[in-house]
């Protein structure tokens, strides 16, 4: 589950980089915990809250 929630963060900030480096066209992807909205920034902010969760409970 924790790759899965990695993977949407690293998509993101890379669409992200792609735009602002002008490598692609602008799509509206927000930046994760910068955006402009609330509700894109309250599911990010409980996704990383999952991934907390599952990295303090972990058995190394």
């Amino acid at each position: 589950m924790q790759h899965g929630i990695t993977s949407v963060f690293a998509v993101q900030i890379i669409i992200n980089i792609a735009v602002v480096t002008a490598s692609m066209p602008v799509t509206g992807m927000p930046l994760p915990f910068f955006s402009y909205g609330g509700t894109a920034l309250f599911i990010n902010l409980c996704a990383m809250g999952i991934l907390l969760s599952i990295s303090r409970n972990c058995r190394k």
